[in-house]
Formats: structure tokens, C-alpha cells, sequence
């Protein structure tokens, strides 16, 4: 399990350059919806697919991919909100975001959304938190202004993109604390791809005038193959190994691994993309991570996949 969670954080973490590297021959809204597409087609044929064995075999599913219980009307509005939100509203603002800022950057932002998820739970009263929680919170915070660039301002290069993929965080923590109630009810691999595929539909219609434009007989084959790489390793099996993880080896080990893909990320981008990276931004890294880490002592708090 440790394996493939490492696989997971490997796959996460290079997923960024990936993208990076696809949106200079693919505009970033058509690449995604391929990439969408794809992975929500995957999720729903896993999810009939598990109902079609439930029935042959009935107990032979573990809960993750499958659970019996009947949907409710809050249930389906939930589903509803969740898709918009944490698939269609996190998508649309992260690789908005991802396109005109940096790799590590992006990585890094999308690092403190455990710390993000900690404070809007502590705000909705669903927890309460320790002074250190908060310092942690509060560290992860100066962490990100470092990485972002001291001294920063709304005409800098990498701003407008930080600042979509600050939003993107703040959807897919609303997305985790929104679904905790339906995974208790039904498998993460029915809520994740139920979720997706409701996302997804708004997310290709807003973004067909831009992929109408696209002259998909130029567009190199080697990007179709990477957006539907990332469709199946980023969303698909990443998703069914984290999941499996919470599982198997509980929520607290398993939220450990997310703390990794900013790193792995930087690395892969200085490898692939040459992009360079300033002490400062070491030393903001570094100040995030060590904030997370502070928000999880002595807590059970929710695993969040950091998504991508």
C-alpha cells in the first residue's frame, strides 16, 4: 500500500508539468475536456460495473467501491452541489490558474488545502482546534506568501494564475467537507464519479467555443495521449489508490503521502520544464509544509486528496 502511494504522490506530483507542457500546443479549457471526458466515462463504467458485481456476488465488494445503501433527495442534491463545486468550480479555476502560473507555484498552493479544510470546519463548528492548529494554519499562510513572492502585486507575472489556484482550493475544501456525509453513506468511488461526471457536463459546454476553434487534425497525436494518461492515472487510479488507502491504512497515514506532491512536482518541473526555482520559494515551501504538518498533530482529521 505504502508502494502505491508513492506511485499515486509520483503520478500527482509530475501531473503538473504534464499539463504545462500539453497547454503550449492545446488550449488549457479543450485539453481538460478530453481529459474530463474521459475520466468521467472511466468512473461511471466502474460504478455499473460494481453494481453489476454486488449482484453476482453479493459482499464481495469492499465499501470503498461499492455500499447498498438507497439514495435520498438530499443525497441527490448533495451529489448535485459536489459536482458543481468540487469538480466543475474546482477544474474550471485550476487549470485557468495552472496555464498562466508556475508549476511549483501551483503545487504548493494546492498544498495548504488540509490546512484550508481545518479552518472552514473549525468555522462550521464541525471540530474544535488548538492554538497549535492555528499556528499551523497561520505558518502555512507565510509559507505561501514566500512562495508566491514577497513584495507581490496584481501586475506580476504569476499572480492572476496563484490566485485562481487559491480559488480552486477553496472549492475543493468546500467539496470535502460537503461530501463526508455522503461517503459515510455510499462508496468514494460512486461519490467521486457521480460528482465528476456532473462537473463535467457544464464544464465541456462552457468550454466549447474555445475547443471549436481547435483545429483537431493539427493538434499532435502525443497530447490526445497525455490527456487521456492523466484521465486514467491522475483521476482514475490515483483516486481508487488514495481511497483504498484511507481504508486500509487510515485517514491520518494515508494524508501524510499529500504532503510529498509539492515536492515532487518542483523536482519534475526543474527536470522537464528547466523552470526555475529561487531559494525563497524553497523557504516558502518548506514553511507550508512544515504548517500542514502542525495542523494534523494530535487531530483525525478528513484525508484530502489534494487533487491532481
Amino acid at each position: 500500500m505504502d508502494a502505491l502511494l508513492l506511485l499515486m504522490v509520483f503520478i500527482w506530483g509530475s501531473n503538473y508539468s504534464l499539463l504545462k507542457r500539453a497547454f503550449a500546443e492545446l488550449p488549457p479549457q479543450a485539453f481538460n475536456t478530453v481529459r474530463l471526458g474521459v475520466a468521467s466515462l472511466v468512473f461511471l463504467a466502474l460504478i455499473r460495473w460494481t453494481r453489476w458485481r454486488s449482484r453476482r456476488a453479493p459482499g464481495s465488494l469492499p465499501s470503498v467501491f461499492y455500499t447498498d445503501h438507497a439514495l435520498t433527495r438530499r443525497d441527490r442534491w448533495d451529489l448535485v452541489w459536489l459536482g458543481l463545486t468540487g469538480h466543475f468550480g474546482y477544474q474550471w479555476f485550476f487549470i485557468r490558474g495552472v496555464s498562466i502560473t508556475s508549476v511549483s507555484n501551483a503545487a504548493v498552493i494546492v498544498g495548504i488545502t488540509p490546512a484550508v479544510v481545518m479552518v472552514l470546519s473549525a468555522l462550521l463548528g464541525r471540530e474544535r482546534i488548538t492554538r497549535v492548529h492555528w499556528l499551523g494554519a497561520g505558518l502555512s499562510l507565510i509559507g505561501l506568501y514566500f512562495v508566491v513572492g514577497s513584495g507581490v502585486s496584481f501586475q506580476s507575472a504569476t499572480i492572476a494564475g496563484d490566485l485562481l489556484v487559491l480559488m480552486s482550493v477553496g472549492c475543493w475544501a468546500l467539496y470535502t467537507l460537503g461530501s463526508a456525509r455522503l461517503v459515510s453513506r455510499h462508496s468514494a468511488l460512486y461519490v467521486t464519479g457521480i460528482t465528476m461526471a456532473i462537473g463535467a457536463v457544464p464544464y465541456i459546454l462552457m468550454s466549447l467555443p474555445v475547443s471549436r476553434a481547435v483545429a483537431w487534425t493539427d493538434v499532435p497525436g502525443w497530447v490526445f495521449a497525455a490527456a487521456v494518461l492523466s484521465a486514467l492515472l491522475a483521476f482514475c487510479l490515483s483516486y481508487v489508490i488514495w481511497y483504498v488507502a484511507v481504508q486500509r491504512l487510515g485517514p491520518s497515514r494515508t494524508s501524510a503521502y499529500s504532503n510529498l506532491i509539492p515536492i515532487v512536482a518542483m523536482g519534475v518541473a526543474v527536470l522537464w520544464l528547466h523552470e526555475p526555482v529561487s531559494g525563497t520559494k524553497v523557504f516558502g515551501a518548506a514553511g507550508v509544509l512544515a504548517g500542514v504538518a502542525l495542523t494534523r498533530l494530535g487531530r483525525q482529521a478528513p484525508a484530502v486528496a489534494v487533487e491532481e
